[in-house]
């Protein structure tokens, strides 16, 4: 297996269409550059073909192991995660403070695209530690952090995050985990966590839980969730380790898929021994733990993009090399080259989403302009569960798709498709599941500030497509995305509408569908965004064939797929509450 990806697709989104040395206008960035980015991803691209993707398959073959109440990882991680963490990999975009390399958040995403098309479970422990260090750098004291931030982002020690319960699930404000105040200011913290992605391993030293619990008297709900730092090993105030520390791995969930990341089940307290560390404040565990999983949320719509990616790849060259029919190659026959064109246009389409989202970060968190830096933030908060749900439901689309190019073949562990397809099910699953997602986005965001997101939204790609002239090759295809937004717009209406009659009921039956609808305009618009700068570099004198496939690629996707917001929308508008009545 090796793992490919298309370099010149990353860079035209980086520095043709993102032109991220505009960053460099930020005082953080400002001794950075397009030489030093190229630098940094071109080591993560080969240190993901060299040291990790050659990892996926032994991975998979002989996943996690528990004995004795202890992980192991497969052959091999343990030396390549050592590895992964003296380059600096882990703490690609945070603070220097904390041995961070301060980059910006679109080049740490870029480098994760690698990783995870190279090897999704691997990525994972890394992913989760960089996550939860940065929960307790944003929201710890100052001693927390100094305690915890430096050697989970140095790979010392891991980290995890500990949502799940077994009798509460999506409802979080359900748990039972218990905290008891110390006099010395510590919590003694009792209870069980499912589903913890690297809940036990042997990759690190040590490994830091961050833990919802409640302290006792607290309010029920989610309101009463407070947020605790539970090392699986003590850590003294001068950050050496001192006792196990009363958490024990009970178990290791046998998965369809990412067999070489350890699902574990977890028992804080068995003993009555376990202490963690308050993070923050009491009952604001919910809110700060969100940072958390807005991150991992947009990390699962990568790993759907990249995993997406790294099938497409492959399918594409075994398109150019099999014979099928004679002496024809897969290639030549028209139904392949739909599916592969299906496939690149999701697979550039998601990139370009994902890369600018990132990028919309990097603003709102430098930007000193209020109003510039809160429109950013808008864009980023919208775009958050069409990221996580669209990107990891059309990457399994994808991967699906490509296993129907290879044909049979495509179906047996021979070829890489079907374990692709099988470990990136999950990321439509795991950090709230895409319906959740789809709940969130018609709940919440459609409705948040008055309905500016949406709106905000609307705006900027009506006056994208308002800039595209008659005489404009895009100018149908433009039209055709303006007919998209404004059906987009009236379903919007249409739910507030229901919604002020007091009925919640449909609008609950029809998100799933409406993020799908806005999903697909939305990346319609960035495939449409790429083509007007192809077109330019066109004009501009290139005969790289690569622009051309450009504009050929934004017209296939608005002439295939975005005419399935129509359907969509007819579909919702019609009221059918069918599903509402069944009797099962």
């Amino acid at each position: 297996m090796t793992y490919h990806v298309d370099e010149k697709d990353v860079a035209f989104n980086l520095y043709e269409c993102l032109k991220i040395n505009e960053l460099t206008g930020y005082a953080a960035y400002a001794e950075q550059g397009e030489e030093f980015y190229k630098m940094v991803l071109d080591a993560a691209l080969k240190f993901s073909q060299k040291e990790i993707d050659p990892l996926n398959k032994i991975g998979d073959e002989q996943g996690c192991k528990i004995v004795n109440g202890n992980v192991t990882t497969p052959k091999g991680f343990k030396e390549a995660y050592k590895a992964f963490a003296e380059n600096g990999f882990i703490g690609m975009d945070v603070s220097p403070n904390f041995g961070g390399q301060g980059l910006p958040s679109i080049v740490s995403v870029v480098a994760n695209e690698f990783f995870t098309g190279a090897n999704i479970p691997f990525s994972m422990y890394s992913g989760l530690t960089r996550g939860s260090a940065h929960l307790i750098e944003a929201f710890g004291t100052s001693t927390l952090s100094k305690l915890f931030c430096e050697k989970m982002y140095n790979g010392e020690w891991g980290g995890t995050m500990c949502l799940t319960e077994p009798w509460a699930g999506s409802d979080v404000g359900a748990l039972r985990s218990v905290a008891k105040p110390n006099s010395d200011g510590t919590f003694n913290i009792t209870g069980s966590k499912i589903f913890i992605s690297s809940g036990d391993h042997d990759l690190t030293s040590n490994i830091i839980h961050l833990v919802l619990a409640r302290v006792e008297g607290d309010a029920p709900g989610t309101k009463g969730i407070s947020l605790f730092a539970v090392p699986k090993i003590w850590v003294n105030a001068d950050g050496s380790l001192a006792e196990t520390n009363d958490v024990a791995c009970v178990n290791i969930e046998h998965k369809m898929g990412i067999k070489a990341s350890s699902t574990c089940a977890l028992n804080f307290g068995e003993k009555g021994k376990c202490r963690g560390f308050l993070v923050g404040e009491k009952s604001l565990g919910m809110r700060y733990m969100f940072q958390m999983m807005n991150e991992a949320r947009l990390m699962c719509g990568m790993q759907g993009q990249s995993v997406a990616a790294a099938a497409y790849e492959h399918a594409l060259r075994y398109a150019k090399e099999r014979v099928q029919g004679g002496t024809a190659v897969l290639l030549n026959h028209p139904d392949v080259r739909r599916n592969l064109s299906l496939c690149k246009a999701w697979v550039e389409g998601m990139r370009a989403l994902l890369y600018k989202t990132a990028v919309f970060g990097d603003k709102a968190h430098h930007e000193t302009d209020a109003a510039k830096k809160e429109r950013y933030q808008n864009r980023i908060d919208l775009l958050t569960p069409i990221c996580k749900a669209y990107c990891s439901d059309y990457g399994f689309k994808v991967t699906e798709i490509a296993m129907q190019i290879y044909g049979g073949y495509g179906y047996c562990s021979e070829y890489p498709i079907e374990q692709y397809m099988r470990d990136v099910k999950i990321s439509s699953i795991y950090e709230g599941t895409n319906g959740i997602q789809a709940l969130d986005f018609l709940g919440r965001k459609l409705s948040s500030k008055g309905g500016a997101l949406f709106r905000e939204f609307y705006e900027d790609m009506t006056a994208f497509n308002s800039g595209i002239v008659d005489s404009h090759e895009l100018k149908e295809s433009a039209t055709q995305l303006q007919k998209s937004a404004d059906t987009a717009g009236q379903v919007a209406m249409k739910f507030m509408e229901i919604g002020m009659a007091g009925d919640r009921d449909y609008p609950m039956l029809s998100a799933t569908p409406f993020l799908e609808l806005v999903g697909h305009i939305t990346i319609a618009w960035h495939l449409m965004e790429q083509a007007v700068v192809a077109d330019n570099a066109i004009k501009a004198g290139s005969t790289d064939s690569f622009y051309r496939n450009k504009i050929r690629t934004a017209k296939f996707f608005v002439a295939q797929i975005l005419p399935n917001v129509q359907a969509r929308a007819k579909s919702i508008l019609s009221m059918d509450r069918a599903a509402l009545e069944m009797e099962f």
